[in-house]
């Protein structure tokens, strides 16, 4: 069994963060009393958007992390940049909340650009750095050698 205990954890943060900011949105729309759509009101337009920000950032992250994590087992280093990443989204949620660019938005913009560009580079990476283990390495698209003998393992009798 394959156990990917960073992308596990980071992919936990990022439910339980959704459903948090998720409720934010309803219980601004409660208070203002509407159903569908914005309303017209700026601060809940603004919680709309940090919600559907990171549920746009979220899935991309999570996939580069589990690749990576697959490809070069658990380093200390995904560690964080999968705290880094969370850490962002909820600046990012904060500053949302500010009528006006701040530093907790551009902070939180920052931290999730650099964590996902730089998953994204190592994980073109990932094959040129391991040269060596390029022989063992099987893409999809290739065949796997064909091991057996020229009967596929069956013994002929005579």
């Amino acid at each position: 069994m394959i156990v990917l205990p960073i992308t596990l954890t980071i992919a936990a943060a990022a439910a339980l963060i959704n459903i948090w900011i998720a409720s934010r949105v309803g219980t601004l729309r409660r208070r203002l009393k509407v159903a569908i759509g914005d309303g017209a009101d700026p601060l809940l337009t603004a919680r709309m958007r940090a919600h559907a920000n990171f549920s746009e950032y979220v899935p991309l992250f999570l996939i580069l992390l589990g690749l990576v994590e697959l490809a070069e087992d658990s380093q200390p280093w995904l560690w964080g940049a999968g705290v880094l990443f969370i850490a962002g989204r909820i600046l990012h949620v904060f500053g949302m909340d500010r009528q006006t660019v701040n530093a907790l938005r551009t902070a939180g913009i920052g931290l999730t650009l650099l964590c996902t560009v730089g998953l994204a580079i190592y994980a073109v990476a990932i094959p040129y750095l391991h040269r060596a283990r390029m022989n063992a390495i099987h893409y999809a698209v290739e065949p796997i050698p064909n091991t057996l003998s020229p009967t596929n393992g069956l013994v002929s009798r005579s």
